[in-house]
C-alpha cells in the first residue's frame, strides 16, 4: 500500500478531511500533477466536485458561526489549478464569507532555486502555474498572500 503524506502526520485527521486524488498518486496512471490546467480539470469532473462539496458541507454544518475559509495551496504545480477551482467554489457557494488564500512556493536546499537547463520545460510550467495561480486565487479571495522563504516567489 502507498504511504500518503497524511500518514506521516502526528495529528489524527478526520476521514472526511483528506481527499485522495487517485490518478495522481505515486502508482497512478497519470504521472505528476504538473500543470495548472490538470488541477483545474480535476474539479470539472462532477463526481469529484460532488465528493468535495459533500466533505465541505459536513464541516460547515458542524460550525456554529462560520466566518470564512483559509485555502493553502502550492503555486508551482498543478495544485495551483486545484486551489483556484476550490476557491471559486467557495466564493460561489458561500458568498459573503471571507476567503483567505495562501499561495506556497517551495525552497530548494541548494543556494539557488534555478533548475538545470534540462529542466527548462519544468521551469516554464512552474512560472505559468505560479502566474495563473496568483491571478485566479486572488480573483476569488478576500485576501491573497503568497508565501515564500525566498525573494521573487522562488522564481528566476
Amino acid at each position: 500500500s502507498t504511504q500518503l503524506w497524511s500518514h506521516r502526520l502526528n495529528v489524527p485527521l478526520h476521514p472526511k478531511s483528506v481527499y485522495v486524488i487517485r490518478q495522481y498518486m505515486q502508482d497512478g496512471d497519470c504521472g505528476c500533477l504538473e500543470a495548472f490546467g490538470q488541477g483545474e480539470s480535476l474539479l470539472q469532473d462532477p463526481g469529484c466536485v460532488e465528493e468535495l462539496e459533500d466533505r465541505l458541507h459536513f464541516y460547515v454544518e458542524e460550525c456554529d458561526y462560520l466566518q470564512g475559509f483559509q485555502v493553502l495551496c502550492d503555486l508551482h504545480n498543478g495544485f495551483s489549478g486545484v486551489g483556484a477551482k476550490v476557491t471559486e467554489l467557495l466564493y460561489d457557494e458561500y458568498s459573503g464569507k471571507g476567503i483567505l488564500s495562501w499561495g506556497l512556493t517551495p525552497v530548494r536546499n541548494c543556494n539557488s532555486w534555478i533548475f538545470p537547463p534540462q529542466d527548462s520545460q519544468k521551469n516554464v510550467y512552474r512560472l505559468m502555474n505560479t502566474a495563473l495561480g496568483i491571478v485566479h486565487l486572488s480573483r476569488h479571495s478576500s485576501l491573497f498572500c503568497p508565501l515564500s522563504l525566498r525573494g521573487g516567489l522562488g522564481l528566476k
